[in-house]
């Protein structure tokens, strides 16, 4: 039939893209009543993943049915899910004894999951159609639906967000889903009246996959879905934790399904050669020991989840089974997606302290890497005989083992010469190079190198107690600098600093120096509040601030994460608590869902400090989480916001916020000189911000003339609400 493809091309893209704009927006929405804990998110991936799952197991069952029937069936339930739109949230707050573990997905589910199902089923359904209209090999069309898949997923940050508020983006959603059903009658329509091109189709496919073809399968999905998820955490944890770089490794994974099912071989083919070289890239880089170039190994990490997905992918289609066996084909995929997405977002936090599934994960890629010919014409030589190639690659892995100790160092008592490390390192390359195309040889020897290059260290660390923690909120380490410094590092980016000289033990330190704005607020708290002055920190970190309190006044902290609280309460990391505030008063939870229910005035000082790393929770700078700091603050209260980051501009927003809420704002850019340095103090910007116009004054006069620092604001710029807000306008980096 004429335009058929086209047709299904089409309607499969526009169903992929509403649902990977859908994924995104319904988790902004859940930003403010749920709170920014990432095991939020992981919770909602989750809900997203099982919904697809299901969507693919309907689409299986309904293949059952002749093919005019299905489309009946499933019209008719796109209809009846319409009554949930327009898409949102429905109505309803957590009960403060649920467990979030249940309450999320319940609250996702109920608020989203007959669409997103009904959706989600539509991409294999509709090649199982495309199959009945006997117009050709339905496969490439699920090329078509990832490239819809990426164009959503992008159009969502860099346009949705930034454009339209929360309330636009669910009626421009509800039109689209609208629109996919028109575009899923118009598809309908191509389907003959009798079934028997397909019937003879499943007479002449031949018995079913068994349950080996399905297991690898099954195999080849979870494998690049979990390395996908093992990427992004590795890279806002250990390499840059520059915001929205999440979209890169997502995108590059649905692009690699394009590639991977598309018709033209040629570049699968050359990926699939290039693999293995291309892994061994990534295998020097999966553990950093500090990171010089953060932007050029981002590069090179996300280009070996690119090939490695690609070609895997292209595994996939290669050993794809007849088209009447499609609809199983595809719901095996989704479970291994789900299986790969299960293990790093939920088994991985639980049972490593550290992003150990990214090596993990990239050893099991080099496991199922296509067979292909050896490199070097030695190395095909020495594989050519299959007795041969047994002891070869056995001497290979036991030889790899030794210079892998070695380069670490764990074979002597005097730690290796750099040139020893380099013939290690060089050693283990060359062997792995011969051992291209035998895989369990050079899975193996990909392992050893990263060993050698970082994970013995890595893995020394895991295993002392104390050295490192990980929680849904990320990795933390605590570690000497010398003798007379203890660091608390979140990734790449510090969260405290200690002074363990004896006698300063004490002092406030790294961004809350003295002279920092939160320092010169902090030490005229008296003076300006009496000496029963409130203070509430939203933040804990290594609880350094809490050095600042004075007799007589009262403190609260609030912190999202026990395992932070941890840290900071033993003497063995940081003695600031210890020290200063041995019984501190510290709430647990999200900050701004804690502030929300404490009663009104009860705090004359308010510090924000609730940023990780050098993302930002969005929810605690908007319109409404500013009213929430109000109602808590005293009238002449003072809240006090660190805005430090190394990719984003903070300043519009709190400008637009003050002035939007009647707040006198001032800025402190900290930077220390020479000597500060040399008392562990780091650069810091914070801004103050109170409703007294005398207060703000009193600050600045106490602090000394010239510290304060009128915050600028920018032409245009609209606060943050919890309806609309983007950070693409406050990037130092354009991207």
């Amino acid at each position: 039939m004429t335009g058929t493809r086209p047709r299904f091309v089409l309607t499969i893209c526009a169903g992929s893209f509403l649902l990977f704009l859908v994924q995104p927006m319904i988790a902004r929405m859940a930003l403010p009543r749920l709170g920014g804990a990432p095991a939020v998110w992981n919770s909602a991936m989750l809900v997203f993943q099982a919904l697809l799952l299901a969507g693919y197991a309907y689409a299986h069952w309904l293949s059952r049915f002749p093919a005019r029937r299905q489309a009946l069936i499933h019209l008719g339930l796109f209809l009846l899910s319409a009554i949930f739109l327009p898409i949102g949230l429905v109505a309803g707050a957590p009960p403060a004894d649920v467990n979030p573990a249940l309450w999320v997905p319940w609250l996702l589910g109920m608020s989203i999951g007959p669409l997103f199902f009904i959706v989600a089923a539509q991409a294999p359904l509709l090649q199982r159609w495309f199959t009945a209209t006997g117009a050709g090999d339905p496969y490439p069309l699920y090329a078509a639906s990832n490239l819809g898949s990426f164009v959503g997923l992008l159009a969502y940050p860099l346009l949705v967000e930034p454009l339209l508020s929360l309330k636009l983006q669910s009626i421009g959603w509800s039109l689209g889903y609208g629109l996919l059903f028109f575009l899923i009658y118009l598809s309908a329509r191509c389907l003959p009246a009798e079934d028997a091109l397909l019937e003879r189709d499943i007479a002449a496919a031949g018995p079913p996959p068994d349950w080996p073809t399905m297991l690898h399968w099954m195999v080849l999905a979870a494998v690049p879905s979990g390395l996908m998820l093992a990427t992004s955490l590795y890279l806002t944890t250990d390499i840059v934790a520059m915001p929205l770089l999440w979209v890169l490794p997502l995108g590059l994974y649905l692009l690699s399904f394009s590639i991977g099912f598309s018709t033209r071989r040629g570049p699968v083919n050359m990926l699939t050669l290039l693999a293995p070289l291309i892994l061994l890239i990534g295998a020097c880089t999966a553990f950093p020991s500090g990171v010089r170039f953060p932007i050029v190994i981002s590069v090179g990490i996300l280009s070996v989840l690119f090939v490695v997905a690609i070609v895997l992918h292209g595994l996939l289609y290669d050993r794809r089974p007849s088209p009447a066996y499609l609809t199983r084909f595809y719901l095996i995929m989704s479970f291994g997606g789900m299986l790969g997405g299960l293990f790093c977002a939920l088994l991985a936090p639980l049972i490593f302290n550290w992003t150990f599934e990214y090596p993990i994960l990239l050893a099991a890629a080099a496991l199922l890497l296509p067979q292909r010919a050896a490199l070097l014409k030695g190395g095909a030589q020495l594989w050519a005989d299959p007795g041969r190639r047994v002891w070869a690659a056995g001497a290979m892995l036991v030889m790899g083992l030794v210079l892998s100790l070695l380069g670490a160092g764990l074979l002597t008592q005097e730690p290796p010469s750099d040139l020893v490390k380099a013939a290690c390192f060089v050693l283990i390359i060359a062997m792995a190079l011969l051992a291209i195309g035998q895989r369990i040889a050079f899975a193996g020897l990909a392992l050893y190198l990263m060993l050698c290059l970082g994970g013995w260290e890595k893995l020394a660390q895991a295993v002392t107690p104390g050295m490192l923690t990980r929680s849904y909120f990320g990795v933390y380490g605590v570690t000497n600098k010398g003798a007379d410094q203890r660091i608390l590092f979140h990734g790449t980016t510090l969260h405290g600093m200690q002074n363990l000289r004896p006698g300063h033990e004490r002092d406030p330190t790294s961004y809350y120096a003295p002279k920092s704005g939160v320092g010169l607020l902090l030490r005229h708290a008296g003076d300006m509040f009496g000496a029963g002055a409130r203070v509430g920190v939203v933040g804990l970190g290594a609880g350094t601030l809490a050095c600042y309190k004075q007799a007589g006044q009262a403190w609260r902290f609030y912190e999202i994460d026990p395992d932070m609280v941890g840290i900071a309460r033993n003497p063995q990391d940081f003695s600031f608590l210890s020290r200063c505030q041995p019984n501190a008063d510290v709430a647990l939870g999200d900050a701004r869902m804690v502030l929300a229910g404490e009663p009104a005035n009860g705090a004359d000082i308010l510090v924000i400090d609730a940023f990780s790393s050098d993302s930002i929770p969005m929810h605690l700078l908007t319109r409404e989480a500013m009213a929430i700091y109000g109602r808590r603050l005293a009238p002449d209260g003072v809240l006090m916001i660190h805005i430090s980051n190394r990719y984003l501009d903070l300043r519009p927003v709190i400008a637009a916020a003050a002035r939007n809420g009647g707040w006198q704002a001032r800025l402190r850019d900290y930077r220390p000189d020479k000597r500060d340095k040399a008392l562990f103090f780091t650069g810091s910007v914070w801004v103050a911000l109170s409703r007294d116009r005398a207060r703000i004054a009193q600050l600045e006069r106490l602090s000394g003339a010239g510290l304060w620092t009128k915050l600028p604001a920018r032409a245009g710029f609209s606060p943050w609400t919890d309806d609309h807000a983007s950070i693409l306008p406050i990037l130092k980096f354009k991207l």
